[in-house]
């Protein structure tokens, strides 16, 4: 770690001596691309350079206690170095987490897909239990949540659900969320009161915007329909709702939330230029990686990530061995613990790959 951090901290001083070069601070182009490489390792140098500043100070107080004879003396340096270890040691785990590249997705806003799996009508209740969580927990947050598409079962669930997440580092917070949900519980269409297991599948996508997925109107097949479901008189009178092919890929989009035909093209669109954007971003992690891309919001949908038994009132994340028994709570949007405790192990996960690279 230490070689990497005076790796950054020689690349600062280099950028500094070019940006106090004259035939550099006349270049308008140059000089903003040096003065933004410079910014962006600012903080991290500041703080390599303080932590330096503490290993000397531990040093001389060390000295300091093998030369001094004075008990009271001695007793004020032994709590100053207990003292100076504390803040070397609170140093290192923040200079290891500056360390850990950015993602650079991590402040996009995302595009959440709920579908139900294996388990009939129990696993669409699931689903629209599930999105129900995470609706409770955008609320906590303050994020916008939207409705595109849905598609309803008499019971009340949901066989698909999508909906767009509009807030600050929604991607960050929810990234981890991707993958399969397992629940166990005696389902309402349960006669006999044996408990069942049913999975949803979730997946977050980081939302694309325009300049990032260019789609040609000459690639896409755009059909109207009557809408379906609670609407009003609107429903079924006017071609409202919207299904977009994209022609190169064969995916299929659909919105008929909104009234406006207009409006629903819109949100079709920012689905499928979301998922155009994650297929380009698997590709080019495992053009890199040449191996799967790790379950770190990917989508996958075939691995179960979570357990819910609610039975026992408890929730298992497989990935981190994480058990919870207070399922009662997590179900109402409080998912706080859940989210924090994956962000950390997955920060210490890509620390590891990187000091060991």
């Amino acid at each position: 770690m230490i070689q990497k951090l005076e790796e950054l901290e020689a690349r600062y001083q280099e950028l500094s001596d070019l940006l106090s070069d004259p035939e550099i601070s006349t270049d308008f182009q140059k000089y903003q691309k040096h003065a933004k490489a410079r910014s962006e390792l600012e903080e991290i140098v500041t703080q390599f350079r303080h932590y330096k500043s503490v290993l000397r100070s531990i040093e001389e107080t060390k000295d300091l206690l093998r030369q001094e004879d004075s008990t009271d003396m001695q007793a004020m340096a032994r709590e100053e170095l207990l003292h100076l270890e504390q803040q070397k040691t609170e140093m290192e785990h923040s200079l290891q987490r500056m360390l850990v590249p950015k993602d650079p997705l991590d402040e996009k806003s995302v595009i959440l897909e709920i579908r139900a799996g294996t388990g009939g009508e129990e696993s669409a209740l699931f689903a629209a239990e599930l999105f129900r969580m995470y609706t409770k927990y955008a609320e906590r947050k303050g994020w916008k949540m939207s409705v595109i598409d849905s598609n309803p079962t008499g019971l009340g669930g949901f066989r698909e659900i999508i909906a767009s997440m509009e807030g600050k580092a929604v991607y960050s917070i929810l990234k981890h969320e991707s993958g399969g949900h397992r629940v166990q519980r005696v389902p309402v269409t349960e006669a006999s009161g044996r408990i069942h297991t049913s999975a949803v599948t979730v997946a977050v996508l980081p939302e694309a915007e325009e300049v990032e997925v260019d789609i040609k109107e000459s690639e896409l097949k755009i059909d109207t329909f009557c809408a379906s479901g609670p609407g009003g008189q609107h429903v079924n009178t006017t071609h409202s709702a919207v299904r977009i092919t994209h022609l190169p890929t064969g995916m299929v989009v659909s919105c008929q939330d909104e009234r406006s035909q207009h409006k629903n093209r819109a949100k079709a669109l920012k689905v499928l230029r979301s998922r155009l954007y994650q297929i380009a971003q698997e590709e080019q992690a495992n053009a890199i990686a040449n191996s799967r891309k790790n379950q770190v919001g990917s989508g996958d949908r075939s691995e179960k990530i979570r357990t819910y038994n609610f039975p026992q009132n408890r929730l298992t994340d497989h990935r981190i061995n994480l058990t919870l028994y207070q399922l009662d709570r997590i179900m109402e949007g409080d998912l706080d613990e859940i989210t924090t405790a994956l962000g950390t192990h997955y920060q210490a996960e890509a620390l590891r790959k990187l000091v060991t690279a």
